[in-house]
């Protein structure tokens, strides 16, 4: 048997591999795009799948596609939706920037798949991939429903559920650490008193915030392009389909999904993108800023701050016995870094809503989709291997409050701010402690010391000692 099929497009024939599921239009985008190596991920063909399977039907329902060819559509494309046909989705993230051959690609997959389920020989195309898996449907329309219906779902499923995770270990180690007192920092620099377990909580309230952002984020990408068409004018569809469609997608989704108020807007531009970007790239943001004070409160064992012990899960060094290094925290600032960057791929991406159509659609979607997918990793990774196992080191963070210069912000009440500038440079230059400059300075009493330098009182809201 010829290890290859011949196969005709509107361009002429084409050789495709005898056991290829795709067809001609795919085989030209396998040979045209050899760039990356990079391919669309599971949900983003997931969601194809999706949409193939809800057009089958409301085509079927409103009399325009044949009961027997529609029910081997919907067939195939559950199969598409289930995983079992992924490595038929062959082609590069870097090709047409509406994403024109992953929508023939999945069109012709799912057109031989049907073909098969009817008795057909593959490639025949007793089953159209153009006239009936893509009926009522442009890849203009399907390419930007794919992206919103992908990034919902693994927004709602995956990392929403991952930062709820993250939340809820940072708020336990708030509470676990609301007793432990410490010198709190300002430009890198020893500031008035806090608790470690309001830092923690503050952490919490960032978490807590981008969950907010994201569900923000998601309902944006609940409106779908499909119904488009071309150009945004729904032609060549019954007035019913994007209906009828999107109606069944959210069924199965178990997600709201709605017909977008305004199809030239959803298939020109990406604004609903950029804005579920920017939510991915203020988390990454956050988890900057949690990550990197974390390792610097670790920091030691014996020259940083080690106010703060991490769990030891590897050694930390091929030279230096005994080195155990934050690597779950350096982890997640490069997840950050990334998301950051595709932040800006998308970005640029949605600039380029040239009259329309928007051009380069499948770089943005495989941005998206990567950033939520590393930012599940790392919630996960950050929090079962690095966050529930820190410890604090309550004699330490003890040792350096005593020696806070700040402290002494406590006493502008009573001595006046020039005074107790004077204390803190004091205790500062000569490594003592304020109480014990304060004494030697005559200007109050053990028991006026005791009333105003509570340093619990210090970290709530008030006038130390009244």
């Amino acid at each position: 048997m010829s290890s290859h099929r011949i196969e005709k497009d509107s361009l002429g024939e084409v050789q495709v591999p005898a056991e290829a599921l795709y067809g001609a239009q795919t085989q030209r985008a396998l040979e045209n795009f050899p760039i990356s190596g990079l391919r669309f991920p599971r949900r983003f063909i997931e969601a194809l799948g999706l949409i193939k399977q809800a057009a089958a039907v409301a085509n079927r329902d409103l009399g325009l596609l044949d009961p027997e060819k529609a029910e081997a559509i919907i067939a195939a494309a559950r199969q598409v939706v289930d995983g079992e046909v992924d490595d038929q989705f062959v082609l590069d993230i870097f090709q047409t920037g509406s994403g024109t051959s992953t929508n023939m690609n999945a069109n012709e997959v799912i057109a031989n798949l049907a073909t098969e389920h009817l008795g057909g020989r593959r490639g025949s195309k007793l089953v159209h991939p153009n006239d009936d898996v893509n009926m009522s449907q442009s890849s203009n329309d399907v390419i930007p429903t794919a992206m919103h219906i992908a990034a919902r779902m693994a927004l709602e499923a995956e990392l929403i559920p991952a930062l709820q995770r993250l939340l809820a270990a940072l708020e336990a180690k708030a509470e676990a650490f609301d007793d432990v007192l410490k010198s709190g920092r300002t430009h890198l620099m020893d500031a008035t008193p806090v608790r470690l377990g309001q830092e923690f909580g503050g952490y919490a309230a960032q978490i807590r915030n981008g969950i907010r952002r994201l569900r923000e984020a998601s309902y944006e990408l609940s409106w779908l392009a499909l119904g488009g068409t071309a150009t945004g004018t729904g032609i060549n569809r019954h007035p019913e389909f994007p209906a009828r469609a999107i109606q069944l997608i959210s069924e199965v989704t178990g997600l709201e999904f709605f017909e977008a108020e305004n199809h030239f807007e959803a298939q020109a531009a990406k604004d609903g993108y950029v804005m579920a970007a920017g939510a991915l790239n203020t988390l990454a943001v956050s988890l900057m800023k949690i990550v990197n004070d974390i390792r610097h409160l670790a920091s030691g064992p014996t020259s940083g701050l080690a106010e703060i012990r991490l769990p030891a899960i590897q050694p930390g060094s091929s030279i230096m016995p005994g080195k155990v290094n934050p690597v779950l925290c350096e982890a997640v600032m490069m997840v950050c870094a990334r998301v950051m960057g595709n932040h800006l791929t998308i970005t640029v991406g949605a600039q380029h809503g040239n009259f329309e159509l928007n051009t380069m659609m499948p770089v943005m979607a495989h941005a998206m989709l990567e950033s939520i997918h590393i930012l599940t990793g790392a919630c996960d990774a950050f929090r079962t291997r690095c966050l529930e196992g820190i410890e604090a080191d309550r004699e330490r963070c003890r040792e350096l409050l005593e020696r806070n210069p700040a402290i002494a912000t406590a006493l502008n009440t009573v001595i006046g701010y020039d005074k107790a500038a004077q204390v803190a440079k004091t205790a500062a230059a000569q490594r003592k402690s304020v109480r014990e400059v304060v004494k030697e300075m005559g200007l109050l009493t053990d028991e006026e010391l005791d009333h105003y330098l509570n340093v619990r009182d210090m970290t709530e809201p008030g006038i130390p000692g009244h």
